[in-house]
């Protein structure tokens, strides 16, 4: 992360004094003098309290698919927020964003809000359970489900040594203060691998009452599946019952307008958003089969929220997903992100680094390694993490910001040809640098 300048230093000094390391969330510390900060953003550009501008490619970690501060969403809220904010009762944007949604996103027949997608996890998890009639739920190792305590297992960050056996994962939890009687509800599996899921399921299917899972690993390179895995992973949840749910808060609306349902051609029961869907603004929902759905009713399962579908993100989420609908966006992050991962190949195969990229065009990962990884485990275990971090940490240094560590780039429709020229010229710098 970036070595912030004397204005960003002083201005982060103060923001220790009142938060606990300075930020508002843990993901978001890197250090005593390295902890991003940001005075404003517009387009594909985030600018420091000295002034320096960084080409952004973390966008928040996903969320901004326009660009930062986009003149067509603000509009949209300025007009909407005209009229108020929270009514606790139905409003015409949580309508229109729900049709909208459903319209885009193949299987969503249906669709609560939330706010934040750690909310939309959670509640389809316990709308799998209510559904169902059962309490287990399976989750991949090396996937991120959000910040509440039955998902915060064998998460990204935890170290890869204490999860036991390759073949016999055991939940790692992140941190304390999350109690240990939660990891009896989870079972865990490796990610991606048809016979471990096989047999887990054979011997626990009839007890789970759903299996989430990524479709792209946001927090580890946007590694994506054998062709073959959804359509495994489909036909075993028709066998026992499962409700599958997947979890798009990173590559819904992002790695195709209609989400992984539509990139993947197999449908999920259930679907998490957030992230794009507001282009910045904070609102998540809960997507899926109208009978399943149909379950958050009053007696049944309970969804709540004061904030969810108010007024400003349901604004926002309607201007983003009309230009979303147009199809001009996408045709700009599939030419800007093809640029830039045909761009970082050729660099990468030109300076002899065995390489890998994955994800698409909008979100992608490269990952320094003889074979390609295919879970998290192996992103950790075969990987030069060193050198990509080396790379990563010389573009940073000078203005092209990438997450250094992880997590994919992610494009958005502002980002320009200029911009991907420079980034490509900022990493060959960082090759080598790196390689001296």
């Amino acid at each position: 992360m970036p070595q912030l300048g004397e204005k960003s230093l002083a201005f982060y000094e103060r923001a220790k004094k009142v938060m606990p390391g300075g930020v508002s969330s843990n993901y978001r510390y890197y250090g005593e003098e390295e902890t991003p900060v940001v005075e404003r953003a517009k387009g594909g550009h985030i600018y420091d309290f000295d002034g320096k501008r960084y080409i952004d490619y973390r966008l928040g970690w996903g969320p901004i698919i326009l660009g930062h501060a986009h003149d067509f969403v603000n509009e949209r809220v300025t007009e909407a927020i005209q009229y108020g904010l929270s009514f606790a009762g139905t409003q015409k944007y949580e309508v229109s964003v729900a049709e909208r949604m459903i319209d885009l996103c193949p299987g969503v027949e249906m669709v609560r809000f939330s706010n934040t997608g750690s909310e939309a996890t959670m509640h389809a998890m316990r709308l799998a359970r209510g559904y169902t009639g059962r309490d287990l739920i399976l989750k991949f190792e090396g996937s991120y489900h959000g910040a509440h305590d039955s998902v915060l297992w064998s998460t990204p960050g935890l170290p890869v040594t204490p999860l036991n056996e390759r073949n016999h994962p055991v939940p790692n939890k992140i941190g304390t203060g999350i109690p240990d009687l939660m990891s009896e509800l989870m079972v865990m599996c490796r990610w991606n691998d048809v016979e471990m899921l096989g047999e887990i399921l054979e011997e626990k299917g009839e007890q789970i009452a759903g299996i989430i899972i990524e479709p792209v690993l946001g927090n580890s390179m946007a590694l994506t599946p054998h062709p073959d895995y959804f359509q495994f992973l489909r036909g075993q949840c028709d066998k026992y019952g499962i409700v599958l749910i997947y979890d798009e808060v990173k590559t819904g609306f992002r790695i195709a307008p209609g989400g992984a349902g539509e990139y993947f051609g197999v449908l999920p029961d259930l679907s998490t958003f957030a992230k794009a869907m507001g282009n910045g603004y904070p609102i998540a929902a809960i997507g899926g089969k109208k009978d399943i759905m149909m379950h958050l009713m009053p007696g049944k399962v309970f969804q709540g929220g004061t904030y969810s579908g108010n007024v400003v993100s349901t604004a926002a989420a309607d201007a983003t997903l009309e230009r979303i609908q147009s199809g001009e966006v996408f045709v700009q992050l599939n030419k800007i992100g093809g640029i830039l991962m045909d761009g970082i190949s050729e660099i990468l195969t030109r300076y002899d680094i065995a390489h890998h990229l994955h994800g698409t065009p909008a979100m992608f990962g490269i990952t320094l390694s003889e074979q390609k990884p295919h879970n998290w485990r192996e992103l950790n275990e075969m990987c030069n993490i060193e050198l990509y971090s080396d790379i990563i940490s010389h573009m940073i240094d000078n203005g092209v910001m990438p997450e250094d560590e992880g997590e994919p780039w992610f494009l958005c429709a502002d980002h320009t040809e200029a911009d991907a020229a420079e980034s490509l010229q900022k990493f060959e710098d960082g090759v080598k640098e790196a390689l001296k």
